[in-house]
Parts: structure tokens; C-alpha cells; sequence
């Protein structure tokens, strides 16, 4: 194999887990750690990768910085959060996923009897656990500072856990109803997806029409139970997924 198509394979693995470590890549693609360890200094070099001690991580540059997010949008988000947690039933087995959109589900949580949460937000853990509730956290690598987690780890424990729903949300929502997303969540939100029986997408009006870039499709509405969201959707959308419900705040 040639260096550039060890760099492409590289780079295509970086970008579906978001962080993945040294050792992962000289199993996964069958050469020796100095060669893994000299391509990976030349993606650092173009800017593409950030290596961390024992792995690296996709650079992401045009995402918004966590600090901001929690700020933008947040009485929409609330309403979302809050209407989201009207879904979840004593006894249910649940998972959240580390967004500041589905964060918000946290605070309407504390009240309900018996559910297990299981998250990659160490926010979420938190707050929950200290009112008594059942939380697993999948652990892994802190890939948005200081409270979301995701990594090879982070998806091989989701592989464990089935939920009766799964509460996610994404940035990206094309105008015929597809759902897209970035290298940093995708492996762990399609796991989790495989195995829930209920799938509910959280959105605000933002996140709807944006250009998708390199980011991969992962589910279509058709696979939701429902779609939470201050978007006003059209008659048309409605009518072509019929069997999922478009839920208003």
C-alpha cells in the first residue's frame, strides 16, 4: 500500500470515530506502529489531524465551540428539552446523546420513576444522579470539552445497551427529510439507532436546510418515532412520512 492510501484510510477512520488511538490503527490497518505514528505526523503537518498522547483526533474547523452552543437557541432548546421528556415513561430504558439540545431533557427528568439514562454527557450524569436516578455513562475521550465523551470506547459499550428510545439531535437536516451527520457521533448515533426501538430527533429551526458538506446521512425521518422541533414543517414533509409523528413546542 502505497503512503497516500494509507494516509486516505487513515483520515477516513479518524473522521468516522472522531478519536481513535495509535494501537486501533495498527490493528485495524496491519502496519507497524512507526509507520501508523510517521503518516500520522504527516497529516498533523497539513493541519488535517491533532495528535494526543497514544492517539489523535480529527481537527474540526467549522464547528461551533461548546461554550457558544449552550447560549444559542436556549429557550428554544428548553422547549424542545422539555417536551422531549414528555415521551419518556416510568420504567423506560433511555439514551441521551451529548448535545446542549438533548442536555436540556436533564432538568424535566427528575421526577420520573425508575428509568435508566444511559449518555455520553458527563453533564447529564451529573445532574441526574443526584436525584436518585439510574445513569450509565459510556465513558470514553473527552472530545468537547468539559462534558461530552465519545471515542472507540464510547462505542464499543453502546454496543452492550438496548433502549426502549433514543433521544438524539444533529446539526444538519436536509429539506427532504434526511438527517446528517459529522465523524465525531456518527459510529456511536448508528449503534445506538440499531438498537432502540423508539428513535426521537431534537432540533431547533436553525439546524433545518443547512448545506450538509462531507457529512454522511444517517437516518430519514421514515425511521423516527418523532421529530421535536420549533420548525414549522411543511404539509408536503408530513405527508411523505406519514408514520412519524412532527412534534411542535
Amino acid at each position: 500500500m502505497y503512503q497516500k492510501e494509507r494516509l486516505d484510510n487513515i483520515l477516513d477512520i479518524v473522521k468516522q470515530y472522531g478519536y481513535v488511538t495509535v494501537k486501533y490503527l495498527v490493528g485495524a490497518l496491519h502496519y507497524s506502529n512507526a509507520t501508523i505514528n510517521r503518516d500520522l505526523n504527516v497529516l498533523e503537518s497539513q493541519k488535517l489531524v491533532h495528535r494526543t498522547y497514544g492517539g489523535v483526533e480529527i481537527v474540526k474547523k467549522e464547528d461551533v465551540p461548546l461554550p457558544f452552543r449552550y447560549h444559542k437557541m436556549r429557550s428554544e432548546k428548553l422547549k424542545i428539552g422539555k417536551k422531549a421528556s414528555e415521551f419518556v415513561r416510568d420504567g423506560d430504558v433511555i439514551f441521551i446523546d451529548a448535545s446542549t439540545t438533548t442536555e436540556c431533557m436533564a432538568e424535566f427528568l427528575t421526577e420520573k420513576k425508575d428509568i435508566t439514562v444511559i449518555t455520553n454527557n458527563v453533564a447529564i450524569v451529573t445532574h441526574l444522579s443526584q436525584y436518585g436516578i439510574n445513569v450509565i455513562c459510556l465513558g470514553g475521550k473527552v472530545v468537547e470539552p468539559p462534558c461530552m465523551l465519545c471515542g472507540t470506547e464510547t462505542i464499543e459499550n453502546a454496543m452492550k445497551y438496548y433502549v426502549d428510545k433514543m433521544f438524539f439531535a444533529s446539526g444538519y437536516v436536509s429539506a427532504d427529510g434526511r438527517i446528517a451527520e459529522g465523524g465525531l457521533y456518527y459510529l456511536l448515533h448508528t449503534v445506538i439507532a440499531k438498537n432502540a426501538k423508539e428513535i426521537y430527533h431534537l432540533a431547533d429551526h436553525e439546524k433545518f436546510h443547512r448545506e450538509v458538506g462531507d457529512r454522511k446521512y444517517l437516518l430519514d425521518f421514515s425511521q423516527l418515532k418523532g421529530i421535536i422541533s420549533d420548525y414549522e414543517f411543511s404539509e408536503e414533509i408530513k405527508a411523505a412520512y406519514p408514520d412519524t409523528e412532527f412534534i411542535k413546542v
